[in-house]
């Protein structure tokens, strides 16, 4: 076979024969050389593919023989969905694959989600975000009857205009032994994530330290990261003494460890977001992470993650290839039948192009004029949460705003009066967050955007429920992820919506790295291969 020869769309060539190890040959009379077989070859992820020459023809096969045969040209070890990713990450929580299932509020993230897929080994946070006490409690029992001995995690999102929610989670998660939680949108560190964190700390007989609430913390910022990847702040940690709330000893011990075990770089995501590029992002938090070990030397090292933006074999593989411990997805996984999604949602969702999201104002930091992604194709929700925003910082009440808009966003936004929507609020105030109301009572701009929340809040809950009617208003948080993930399976069993499982699309993916992975060895061994066998696809 001559080097260099120009390849075609059903033959494998390879620019450069390699020297290997001496008493490397395969079979000659196994060796695989149609397109299908070495396909065929480069599927057996368990075994090593090698690539060898007889009679003129180059094919593949996945042993060697212990006689003379073809001389091996080129190869790549086996490479399991299991084997990606960090050892370590997998082993602190328990699971068999480096895939978290990143939390969705309004258990988007469901319980169904979550105990499916810690059931084939990988981490999934609950989404408690946004739901009430009582409601976290039902459903953290429920996970845990299903998985006693774990894994799995539960969301806790920062909260500024209600922080009796994030308070009222971290009671529950403490009083019931959830043992990881996967910390989001935080500004700053909070006394309740520090409680939670610190609580969990005891000292072992050699003197070491236990680490018995692990956290994730999903960060876009290098100043968020850092404040995880150091200890618990001395103020914070000296209050939470004060009040009794944590021991000394635990005091002593927060100065020794950092707030997070992992630090999840969520890059352009669905949700919250800051639309970050995925490859600077990563590189700039490994740097800090590096900065921060080198002067802490923290007896357990830090970990990375990475989410926001990956939805195909190709993505994740290229995360890993970084140098990730482990990826994260979320709005494929609200495609997929375990979510909290309902059955009109999820069809959108499947039919999503990358194009097909845009930012709209966030319910939970409506004041603040915090942004999130949402799915723009088949909903109005994105352009009737701006109007409201936009006429909050306009206008100082609701009586200012000029009666014409006022009818306009009544009839067509709220489909209600303002007025009736005002008693509805201050009904669910009272049993959610009562001090809140009662700032509200005594602003007039506080009162306008406790109203237009109404909207923005229960437009995300319409769109789980499936509340028939209210089709463009709901509110469906996706990334262009989703797109890309989409235009993967189109064509293959997982493009039906009522298809997706989300055990099987992580493994499509995880495998679909590997996969990739071994192809990307062969390349750089001079090797060329089709089309066909450069292309992972889902197969049952």
């Amino acid at each position: 076979m001559n080097a260099g020869r120009e390849q075609t769309m059903d033959t494998i060539s390879i620019d450069t024969k390699h020297e290997l190890p001496p008493g490397w040959n395969v079979d000659p009379g196994k060796l695989g050389t149609a397109a299908g077989q070495v396909k065929s070859a480069l599927l057996d992820l368990a075994s090593p593919v090698y690539l060898a020459e007889a009679h003129g023809q180059l094919g593949a096969a996945n042993a060697l023989v212990p006689f003379p045969g073809a001389p091996v040209l080129a190869f790549a070890g086996a490479l399991l969905a299991e084997d990606l990713g960090d050892p370590a990450f997998k082993a602190a929580h328990g699971v068999k694959y480096a895939y978290h299932g990143g939390a969705m509020a309004n258990a988007i993230a469901s319980e169904n989600l979550v105990i499916a897929l810690g059931k084939q080994g990988f981490l999934c946070s609950f989404g408690c975000a946004g739901l009430v006490p009582d409601r976290v409690e039902e459903g953290i029992r429920r996970i845990q009857a299903e998985l006693p001995d774990g894994p799995y995690a539960c969301n806790l999102i920062h909260a500024p205009a209600e922080e009796a929610l994030e308070r009222g989670a971290v009671e529950r998660f403490l009083k019931l032994g959830v043992h990881t939680v996967e910390a989001s949108a935080y500004l700053g560190l909070t006394e309740h994530i520090v409680l939670y964190r610190v609580a969990g700390l005891s000292r072992k007989s050699d003197g070491s330290v236990t680490i018995g609430n692990k956290v994730i913390a999903k960060i876009s910022r290098t100043e968020t990261a850092r404040r995880f990847m150091e200890p618990a702040p001395p103020k914070i940690v000296a209050r939470l003494l004060e009040q009794g709330r944590i021991t000394a000893e635990q005091a002593q011990l927060s100065t020794l460890v950092p707030m997070a075990d992992d630090i999840t770089a969520e890059a352009d995501s669905g949700g919250h977001t800051d639309n970050r590029p995925f490859l600077t992002l990563i590189p700039s938090i490994m740097a800090l992470r590096d900065e921060i070990m080198s002067e802490r030397n923290y007896a357990i090292p830090l970990r990375v993650g990475g989410g926001g933006g990956i939805g195909t074999p190709e993505a994740a593989l290229a995360a890993f290839t970084m140098g990730v411990a482990y990826v994260v997805l979320g709005s494929v996984n609200q495609a997929c039948i375990e979510s909290g999604a309902s059955e009109h949602t999820r069809k959108l969702l499947a039919e999503a192009e990358m194009a097909d999201v845009t930012m709209a104002p966030a319910a939970d930091m409506f004041e603040m004029g915090v942004r999130l992604q949402v799915l723009k194709r088949g909903t109005m929700f994105p352009m009737r949460a701006q109007k409201l925003y936009d006429l909050y910082r306009e206008y100082d009440s609701i009586e200012a705003i000029p009666k014409p808009e006022r009818l306009k966003i009544e009839e067509q936004i709220f489909r209600a009066s303002l007025d009736d929507i005002w008693n509805s609020t201050i009904g669910f105030f009272r049993q959610r967050d009562p001090e809140m109301l009662e700032r509200a009572m005594s602003s007039p701009k506080r009162k306008m955007a406790l109203i237009f929340r109404w909207y923005l809040g229960l437009s995300s809950r319409w769109s789980n429920s499936g509340e028939k009617g209210r089709e463009l208003d709901y509110q469906i948080w996706a990334g262009p992820s989703l797109g890309a993930f989409n235009a993967w399976v189109k064509g293959s069993y997982l493009e039906a919506f009522d298809a997706r499982s989300a055990p099987d699309v992580a493994l499509q993916i995880l495998r679909g790295a590997a996969y990739l992975q071994r192809v990307q060895l062969l390349r750089l061994q001079g090797v060329k291969l089709t089309l066909e066998q450069r292309t992972y696809r889902p197969a049952r």
